[in-house]
């Protein structure tokens, strides 16, 4: 590869670009096996540990004789060459992921089909029959024990009977609830510690929007095949839940107040208390402004709020976190109301909130909570750097992620990964060890053993990246320019050519993904990505994580609020500006621009909103109109109910600012599960309405996932033809 790749970057450095697609395909062809060739000149890079045990791990990794398994005990630091079969063994020991069809599944995640479940002293059975909650005494039938109820098919009503299994009934069976239906029926059971309550919780089902995916070319037919996929989009009703609760003692229902947990985006059961005198709920509201914990006494079904978030423009819910201790009074929780993500403690009787944590930096995820030794492990990101809060001033990535040790009794943190870089993390089955993956884009990994406290264990291995260099690889650079604002550090990578030449000028394609559910560029080693073809072909490629996204403040990713065509733009074009005056070797006047699904938005949305700037895009399978897309995401950040800011921020309704000037060519495919295929279908649509010029790839049986060198080629295709070809026409 070496032989060929050299010779087609000198070309490209010593005379004039190729000026049609046979000089294109020419160049391209090098490509090929650039992923494999450029991965093969990595020796000894990221390890990632199979645990066998609390000491001992298995990993492969490359090294110049070709592929190894290595054993490690950590307790005796010893590094012994294994067997692939050894490896393989273990993984096929590793727990699976488990999944459920997501037909029986609300929108929150919760079964809609209820399971019987014994009581944990064993006397009781719980059970749906005909949508309402029964129970049985299994002492008095203990040979039903365990009998499944007939499926309950909501609008179609049951299998075959109401019966469980279509036995007869006993008379140890005891009807507890009498308000369900088929529309109003209980779908989830949970008893509680001392077997004495039963909570419950009653369905309403909303019946789906169904969007088409048309199979135009099946491979079993010559006829197109139609499918309908469930698709709630925003503005669509929504299932509702509510809970019950029944007292063992008295057979009775006891009332639980729901009416201020209505218009419910989704709520789902937390868990009985170790007391058994209360359980708790997460709610969260239709909008996604107000997300509470509550708690309902077993006593008398009083419902009292233990936490909330709210917020004028929206709770990012899966960036909450909840730990139950114990003592079943205390819940850990992570809360962005000060501006950053970290560690509250919830008393759940009282409803106290004691902040544990705080500073410019967030909390990513928590690892271990482990009371016995007092102490609590989690990744942040931003604790050593400088952002737009006034961070330590150390200077590192703001993005990079560290593993802290939180000391429950003093409340002092400790960094167990103290170095400039992104750490991967892999604890122990029991968390007293951990193996340390250090990178950056710009740092090849470096692999260590860590103890629990963070003191170094055993290194493990350097990656050597010399091979690849000896080809005229180019290291990424991470650069930091200022946003629109003057203050705030916006963050990014450029990725330069093979065999880089500082004194040409080179056109610039950013690749973008600015969704704002998190930060989206790679902060770890990587000697291949979505811009690697690129620049082969003599493009210096960009990625950067504007302002709207997430894992910096909460008002860094407030940005994005019902303005989702923003995508960080402003923020973008000043740090290209930034780097172009520093490098003038960045040619700003040829600057191009692709992404899929959110990316794809985002690529369209610089033509139509950001045009001076940006010339040439490929959007793939984008999501172009917020109210064409999935109902989470889109209400998530544009807000529910539906207003005119989803029309002001669509491509479709704004598809008439294509200007003349630029260059357009749409992908999707035509079975996208992912993205309503129908969204770029529209887009399409107001081109043609609006007299625009652009292309379009269509492809057949192709789903969100367009990962196959045909489309890739062709995006390469394109801006290589509409921005280096053109620009010696």
């Amino acid at each position: 590869m070496k032989h060929i790749l050299l010779p087609v970057s000198l070309m490209l450095m010593m005379i004039p670009a190729p000026t049609d697609a046979q000089d294109f395909k020419t160049l391209y062809s090098g490509t090929g096996s650039l992923a494999r060739d450029n991965n093969s000149k990595v020796l000894c890079g990221s390890v990632r540990p199979v645990w066998r045990d609390e000491t001992t791990f298995l990993y492969k990794t490359s090294e110049a004789s070709g592929e190894v398994v290595y054993e490690v005990n950590t307790a005796a630091c010893t590094k012994v060459v294994s067997s692939a079969d050894s490896l393989d063994a273990l993984l096929s020991r590793q727990p699976k992921p488990y999944y459920v069809d997501i037909e029986d599944e609300d929108q929150f995640g919760n079964r809609i089909q209820a399971e019987p479940t014994v009581s944990p002293d064993g006397r009781w059975e719980a059970f749906v029959k005909n949508g309402n909650v029964w129970l049985r005494d299994l002492s008095k039938a203990p040979s039903q024990a365990g009998a499944a109820p007939v499926k309950f098919i909501p609008g179609r009503g049951p299998e075959k009977d109401w019966r469980p299994n279509g036995l007869s009934e006993t008379e140890s069976d005891v009807q507890l609830s009498f308000d369900g239906t088929q529309v109003d029926y209980y779908n989830q059971l949970y008893w509680s510690p001392d077997s004495r309550h039963l909570a419950a919780v009653r369905f309403h089902k909303v019946d789906e929007r169904q969007i088409p995916l048309i199979y135009s070319s099946p491979d079993d037919q010559l006829q197109p095949r139609m499918k309908l996929i469930n698709y709630a989009k925003p503005g669509d009703a929504l299932s509702q839940s509510a809970f019950a609760l029944f007292d063992m003692d008295s057979r009775r229902q006891i009332p639980v107040d729901m009416a201020p947990f209505d218009n419910q985006y989704g709520m789902m059961f937390g868990q009985w208390s170790p007391g058994s005198d209360f359980f708790t709920f997460e709610y969260n509201r239709r909008g996604h402004q107000l997300y509470q914990v509550a708690t309902v006494s077993a006593a008398d079904g009083a419902v009292k709020v233990a936490v909330e978030e709210k917020s004028e423009t929206f709770v990012y819910y899966a960036d909450l976190y909840r730990h139950y201790l114990k003592d079943g009074e205390h819940m850990l929780w992570v809360s962005e109301r000060d501006d950053w993500r970290h560690l509250y403690m919830v008393g759940l009787r009282d409803g106290s909130l004691r902040q544990l944590t705080s500073g410019a930096w967030n909390v990513r995820e928590v690892l271990d909570v482990n009371e016995e030794d007092g102490y609590i492990l989690f990744c942040a990101n931003g604790m050593n750097a400088v952002n737009e809060k006034g961070g330590v001033p150390k200077g590192e990535d703001p993005y990079d992620k560290h593993l802290l040790k939180y000391d429950i009794a003093s409340g002092n943190i400790k960094d167990l990964t103290p170095e400039n870089a992104w750490h991967r993390i892999s604890l122990s089955p029991g968390g007293k060890v951990f193996v340390d993956v250090m990178s950056r884009p710009d740092l090849p990994p470096v692999t260590v053993v860590r103890d629990i406290d963070g003191a170094k264990v055993m290194d493990l291995q350097k990656c050597d990246i010399s091979l690849l260099k000896k080809t005229g690889w180019t290291m990424p650079e991470v650069f930091v320019a200022k946003g629109r604002d003057g203050v705030t550090d916006i963050w990014g990578t450029i990725f330069r050519p093979r065999n880089f030449d500082p004194h040409r000028k080179y056109p610039v394609i950013e690749y973008i993904y600015a969704g704002p559910h998190d930060s989206h560029v790679d902060k770890e080693f990587n000697v291949f990505n979505r811009g690697t073809k690129l620049t082969e072909l003599g493009f210096i490629v960009v990625m950067i994580d504007g302002m709207g996204t997430d894992n910096r403040s909460k008002s860094f990713q407030d940005v994005c609020w019902r303005n989702l065509k923003d995508a960080g733009f402003p923020d973008r074009i000043l740090w290209m500006k930034a780097a172009a005056k520093k490098y003038g070797y960045m040619d700003l006047s040829r600057v191009g621009i692709f992404g899929y699904s959110a990316g794809g938005q985002n690529s369209l949305a610089a033509l139509l909103f950001f045009g001076d700037f940006y010339k040439v895009a490929v959007p793939c399978c984008g999501c172009h109109d917020n109210r064409m897309d999935k109902i989470w995401w889109n209400e998530l950040w544009m807000g529910w109910p539906i207003g005119p800011w989803y029309s002001e921020n669509s491509n479709v309704d704004n598809a008439w600012r294509l200007r003349d000037d630029q260059d357009l060519l749409l992908i999707n495919g035509e079975v996208d599960n992912n993205v309503d295929p129908a969204s770029t279908l529209q887009v399409v649509n107001a081109l043609v309405k609006a007299d625009k010029d652009f292309c379009q790839y269509y492809m057949p049986m192709h789903s969100h996932n367009l990962g196959e060198e045909w489309v890739t080629r062709h995006i390469c295709q394109f801006f290589y033809e509409k921005i280096i070809n053109k620009k010696t026409k």
